[in-house]
């Protein structure tokens, strides 16, 4: 078990250790993720009350909407009114869990399933997703390129450079962490805390912690090194199977 309060050299390169394992006999990145986003709600408790440190754990990926499920297309139809052309990227819901009941599966999240991400102004409008993506080191335009514009030197160079942390050291108040009054203050959320970066595919990966504890910007800074052992437990299966039947 790991205290984000005290998370040490050592709990890194064991943690990191256990990620990289957990794609071992997947048959798809939902499935990894879902192990993933288990193992750090479970290993990652309060100390005082060893209850788990994290209210809610959330993988996403963005994904084009011509390759999304059925369902998940027809969730990005109601959100926007209509069908976005078939290259638009969407940030995908692929695993949660949490404290709530509605947050152990994707199919029950309300408003977090697939968030299409029509242009650059758009993301601007959503200040959790656009400054994610900034303190990961990438350029909001970049992250929005279709597949078929993504060439092999640039991937290359994304993937080197920008597997990084998203931090909010105080959540509360912060005007990058909606729904204060309906999520933040209610269930104590006390630092929100994203890793990820860029897969060879050209899709953004982001696993997002919502602590109810307070997370420095050291131990932020620990979590880059889980981001590489994360992204090598997904990598089988990028470009390949990424739902689950």
């Amino acid at each position: 078990m790991y205290d984000p309060t005290k998370f040490t050299l050592r709990n890194m390169t064991e943690c990191g250790a256990e990620l990289r394992k957990l794609g071992c006999g997947a048959t798809s990145m939902e499935e990894v993720s879902n192990r993933i986003v288990h193992y750090l709600y479970t290993k990652f408790i309060d100390r005082q009350t060893g209850k788990p440190a994290f209210a809610l754990v959330r993988f996403f990926k963005t994904h084009a909407y011509g390759q999304l499920e059925p369902k998940l297309q027809e969730v990005v139809h109601q959100t926007l009114g209509h069908s976005p052309e078939a290259q638009v990227k969407c940030l995908t819901l692929l695993a949660t869990t949490g404290e709530h009941p509605n947050w152990q599966s994707r199919h029950h999240s309300a408003k977090h399933q697939a968030i299409p991400l029509l242009s650059e102004r758009l993301v601007d409008q959503s200040p959790m997703i656009s400054q994610l993506i900034k303190q990961f080191g990438l350029a909001i335009d970049t992250v929005l390129l279709p597949d078929a514009h993504l060439d092999a030197h640039l991937m290359v160079d994304l993937e080197q450079k920008t597997f990084n942390v998203f931090h909010v050291p105080v959540a509360i108040g912060s005007p990058y962490v909606p729904a204060q009054q309906d999520f933040v203050i209610p269930y104590g959320i006390q630092s929100v805390l994203g890793y990820g970066g860029m897969l060879p595919s050209g899709h953004l990966m982001a696993v997002i912690l919502f602590s109810k504890l307070t997370i420095s910007r050291d131990t932020a800074d620990m979590f880059k090194t889980l981001a590489l052992n994360t992204k090598m437990a997904v990598l089988p299966f990028d470009s390949r199977i990424i739902f689950s039947e």
